[in-house]
């Protein structure tokens, strides 16, 4: 047999290429959209994609295995669980729970596990040459090294009322059926830590099914059904703005991209016109260049592990947007922008092309440190915005600060006293220089970054309140 394990860190996402290398075959699970990784890793190892597997309808990114199957003509096999706002709008092999699907040598057995979502599935792999008895269960986003998926995703992320609670009660049962499973199977699982899609991953790539049964929160909680439900929906993170968006495009039929787009480099009088014409841009350099010198009214979206996630949140699906991107990053940047399906960038510049398209004009900040900061909260004459989570701020925050996530600071700026001087900060000082260029671009004044945040506070010794929550939106 024949498995790869393939993770994208900027989204925490994991996918899988199980092959048969006797018969030269192999199936690909829940792939991302720059499909060529798997060409790639099939063309080295001398086989053919014949099956692709998804084991739910994603929110947190743009699936590829359309794309594959157009590449490589490919079947799509996809859950036909659910009711009927959870089926798929284009050709492909439905598949329900007990279902069997051969691969050479190699057999998958289809487990409906609900919970996450209605309609998920997972894959239990079983490899004939060596054993009749199952190897691995490929989980997607029902358990993850532990935790597993949450349910309010579908509530929260997609406005569809009353299904937190039902994917509570499905996620319960659905691990009941999971303990049932032989410890020595290996669990693979759609994401890692750092993922929106639950609270709690682990970091490393692979569990069992027993190591679950004595690590994993969930599975330690099933005697007490209303315990776990509670838990289970307390303290989830706040889900992205394009969330809702990619359960729409993984569902319906689309328009295909199949390779990495070419991205043109515009010229200093295009980059003007653009600006001028209102064209958002999207700054990735890092907060501390940006903050030297950026284009008036621009993101500062830094090209980090995070860029896809802060993205859509900020980016409107119908608009078009410039990047300000180094040219060796380009490609890096293009990717993560289309696994989250934003394919509207209308050209590039180069952080040099900022001077002199743009001279004397560029915008720049400095940020405080924890002296100047401790010194404006003893005048008490200022407003401070923790741009973090709630459950972090809950966990722990400067007294008197108020919670403003970042991720729906856009649409709330109403809420924000523009007449006070006001000091960002979060835990690093990247979302702080994120909020900093939404408040900018917005016309706030009088505005100040304490960019080490938290991390320094805390480091420091200094006190935070707990559990009060004070929300500005």
């Amino acid at each position: 047999m024949f498995f790869q394990h393939v993770y994208e860190k900027g989204l925490a996402q994991a996918s899988y290429v199980i092959g048969c290398q006797k018969g030269g075959v192999a199936a690909v699970i829940d792939p991302k959209r720059d499909v060529d990784t798997y060409l790639e890793i099939a063309k080295e190892n001398n086989l053919t994609i014949t099956k692709i597997f998804e084991t739910h309808i994603h929110a947190d990114f743009l699936s590829g295995s359309r794309e594959l199957a157009a590449l490589t003509g490919a079947k799509l096999y996809l859950s036909d669980e659910g009711d009927k706002d959870w089926k798929y709008e284009f050709p492909h092999e439905p598949v329900k729970h007990g279902d069997k699907i051969e691969l050479g040598n190699l057999t998958f057995e289809v487990l409906h596990t609900p919970g996450h979502t209605p309609e998920s599935i997972s894959f239990l792999l079983t490899d004939h040459p060596a054993t009749d008895s199952p190897v691995m269960l490929f989980t997607g986003d029902f358990v993850f090294v532990g935790d597993v998926g949450r349910p309010d995703l579908l509530e929260k992320a997609a406005g569809i009322k009353g299904t937190q609670d039902l994917g509570a009660d499905q996620m319960y049962q659905s691990l009941q059926e999971f303990a049932k499973i032989p410890d020595y199977v290996q669990v693979w699982p759609g994401h890692g830590a750092g993922s929106a899609c639950g609270k709690a991953l682990g970091a490393v790539p692979s569990s069992t099914v027993g190591y679950e049964k004595i690590r994993n929160w969930a599975l330690q909680m099933l005697s007490d059904k209303s315990a776990f439900t509670d838990y289970l929906l307390a303290g989830q993170p706040e889900p992205p703005k394009y969330f809702a968006m990619m359960k729409k495009l993984n569902k319906v039929d689309r328009p295909l991209l199949t390779s990495v787009p070419d991205v043109p480099n515009l010229s200093d009088e295009a980059l003007r016109k653009a600006q001028s014409d209102g064209i958002k841009i999207i700054d990735t350099r890092d907060k501390k260049e940006f903050a030297k010198g950026f284009i008036p009214n621009s993101l500062n979206l830094q090209n980090n592990s995070a860029l896809s996630n802060w993205a859509g949140w900020m980016i409107n699906y119908e608009e078009d947007f410039i990047v300000v991107v180094p040219e060796d990053e380009l490609e890096e940047v293009t990717r993560k922008l289309m696994r989250i399906g934003l394919d509207n960038i209308i050209g590039f510049v180069k952080p040099e092309q900022l001077s002199t398209a743009f001279g004397g004009q560029l915008k720049s900040y400095e940020p405080i440190d924890i002296e100047a900061f401790k010194s404006l909260l003893d005048d008490g004459s200022i407003q401070v915005l923790d741009v973090r989570g709630a459950s972090e701020y809950k966990e722990g925050h400067i007294e008197g600060a108020i919670n403003a996530f970042v991720g729906v600071l856009p649409d709330n700026l109403e809420k924000i006293d523009r007449r006070q001087n006001t000091v960002i900060h979060c835990k690093s000082g990247d979302r702080a220089a994120i909020a900093y260029s939404i408040l900018n671009k917005a016309g706030f004044e009088n505005m100040k970054v304490y960019s080490e945040g938290m991390d320094e506070w805390l480091e420091k010794g200094n006190s935070v309140v707990k559990g009060q929550l004070v929300e500005a939106i």
